[in-house]
């Protein structure tokens, strides 16, 4: 049997024993270097990051640091334990009685809980504190962490707890308002790609600096993932690693093939475009994989054209930052936009589709054909150049004075705003008669009908809004008298209920007369005879009639004012503001 050691995958290998080895955590560091100086040791820990960050490893490092005695016995407390004595030792082997690590993922319930409660009391048996290391602590069911809660806000002196979690937002704010919290970063490109070099010089293994920012990317941030996939590529290579060899072993596209395949795309070249996508799946690249880094691309150059520091990217080779670059400054924003809206639409569909490929091929032709499609810009200045068909004979109306709104838009120009009773109808004559101006004082603030229909509003009387602007014809109105004609459909005793009404809401007599004829036109006739208009009107533009000669089947489906669209405007922004700001937002 051979001596040789029993080999040890790389992320437990170079796993870090001391908080000098931890990569890209500083400010966390450095904050518990300070506690521990001033003897000032929380009772509870929670560390929360994505996975791979070192959660784990660093609540077991702080446990070492919390029991480490030196290698001369007589140590204290410290954030750089000695790896030596008996309690470093048995902490790093897994093995020391009082540090106990428990996966919350397999042990949800209040029993496990009750069995960290009944031990607590009892003092630790070798070493300085009993720590409680949770696993992903977030998978505790609700009646676990009630069971845990007064422990925690006041746990002997002897005991630490020490919490990991991925998700944070799931482990209730009375726990963690018991416990001092460090946010675990994921690891920036530079100092991944650093560590990455470490451990390949220190294996000795031969890798390229290309093949390392390939595998920096994969890992999206965890070190545990980047460690694990260099383990993998250094058994894929054969001498050195090669960005080729890293891309055949993730099932990557070569990026510059898929920015070939990107400017295809672009220039609608749709039988270019099948092509590469044929030899990038012949050459082992996935489908969705290919899909994906042509999502990532849009993004990655729509992220340029904003920030033109993003080029700058390690994980990314000269070339390609370049290419990037010259890509963000010649796509318009929206043509990107687009792009990624329908990638994501593709990748969808390449899920859930039977075959795959046949799926990102129907996705690659529909990408081309839009791709060149004109912008809404180019469109209106096509339509505004074509020549205009004549207005429809007998549908004027006065349209033939429409003009383009300022700013080349379709709006119509001129929306009248509805109205009750205008200055020079009926209801300016009757506030003219002298007798009407001896109206009671508590009347004075209805000077005109349309206060009385908000009066109405006010007071949410719909059946009786709805009565007065669909049968009312208004004759005459002064403060404290309503003459109307009503409709044909109007009730009989609607007089009598409107001034019940207005003398129960303004708390004075009200004159309610009928008449037979001479009636201005209800609101509601109003109302459409104004929407008619504006239609007739938009129907009449120039731009609008080009339109219809390109589109023969479109349709004018709303019509808005420059008011109404300012005032949507402003109330869409209202409501996202709204949305995005909750201050009772539990973090």
């Amino acid at each position: 049997m051979s001596d040789a050691p029993a080999y040890q995958v790389l992320a437990r290998k170079y796993r870090p024993e001391t908080f000098a080895d931890l990569v890209g955590q500083d400010a966390m560091v450095r904050t518990l270097k300070n506690a521990f100086a001033a003897n000032r040791i929380a009772q509870a820990f929670i560390m929360t990051g994505i996975r791979g960050t070192g959660k784990t490893t660093t609540a077991r490092i702080i446990a070492k640091g919390m029991n480490c005695i030196g290698p001369d016995g007589q140590g204290g407390p410290t954030t750089e334990p000695c790896g030596q004595c008996e309690h470093c030792t048995a902490i790093m082997e897994g093995r020391h009685v009082d540090v106990m690590e428990m996966d919350a993922a397999s042990n949800t319930g209040v029993a496990n809980i009750r069995e960290i409660i009944d031990s607590v009391h009892y003092r630790a048996a070798s070493a300085r504190y009993k720590v409680y290391i949770i696993d992903e602590v977030h998978m505790l069911s609700t009646g676990a962490f009630n069971a845990l809660l007064k422990t925690l806000e006041e746990p002997p002196e002897h005991v630490k707890f020490i919490f990991a979690t991925t998700e944070i937002r799931k482990v209730p704010v009375t726990v963690l308002s018991r416990c001092q919290r460090f946010d675990l970063r994921r690891i920036e490109p530079e100092v991944m790609i650093g560590m990455l070099r470490r451990i390949a010089d220190a294996e000795g293994a031969q890798i390229a600096d290309d093949a390392l920012a390939l595998i920096t990317r994969a890992a999206e941030g965890s070190a545990r993932d980047a460690t694990s996939l260099l383990d993998q590529a250094i058994s894929h290579g054969a001498g050195e690693t090669t960005a080729e060899q890293i891309r055949a072993m993730l099932g990557l596209a070569d990026r510059g093939r898929v920015l070939d395949l990107f400017d295809m795309i672009l220039k609608g070249d749709a039988a270019s475009a099948l092509t590469e996508l044929s030899a990038q799946y012949a050459e082992g690249a996935d489908p969705m994989a290919v899909l994906r880094d042509l999502a990532e691309i849009a993004h990655w150059v729509s992220v340029i054209k904003i920030t033109p520091e993003a080029a700058d990217d390690p994980t990314v080779g000269p070339d390609e930052r370049a290419r990037g670059a010259a890509m963000a400054e010649n796509l318009p924003m929206r043509v990107l936009t687009r792009l990624w809206q329908m990638l994501l639409k593709a990748l969808e569909e390449v899920a859930h589709a039977p075959n795959a490929m046949m799926a990102a091929e129907m996705a690659v032709i529909r990408l081309t054909h839009v791709a060149d499609l004109p912008s809404p810009e180019e469109l209106v200045r096509k339509l505004a150049d074509a020549p205009v068909p004549p207005p429809p004979s007998g549908g004027g109306g006065g349209g033939g004075g429409a003009r383009p709104a300022p700013g080349g838009t379709t709006q119509a120009r001129g929306a009248p705003a509805p109205t009750h009773a205008g200055p020079s109808g009926p209801s300016a004559r009757g506030s003219a008669q002298p007798a009407m101006a001896q109206a009671e004082n508590p009347l004075a603030r209805y000077a005109s009908f349309e206060q009385v229909v908000e009066l109405i509003r006010t007071h949410r009387d719909v059946h009786m809004l709805i009565e007065v602007e669909t049968t009312l014809r208004l004759v005459r109105y002064a403060p404290g008298r309503i003459e109307f004609e009503p409709t044909a459909d109007a009730r009989s005793d609607m007089a009598q209920r409107l001034g019940q009404k207005l003398q129960a809401w303004t708390g004075a007599r009200w004159a309610i007369s009928v008449a037979n004829e001479g009636g201005a036109p209800t609101i509601a006739e109003t109302r459409d005879a104004a929407a008619n208009a504006l239609r007739q009107e938009a129907e009449a533009h120039p731009l609008v009639r080009a339109v219809f000669a390109a589109f023969p089947k479109a349709q004018i489906t709303e019509i808005r004012t420059e008011a109404e669209r300012s005032q949507h405007a402003a109330e869409e922004a209202l409501a996202e503001v709204e949305d995005e700001w909750d201050p009772f937002e539990e973090e």
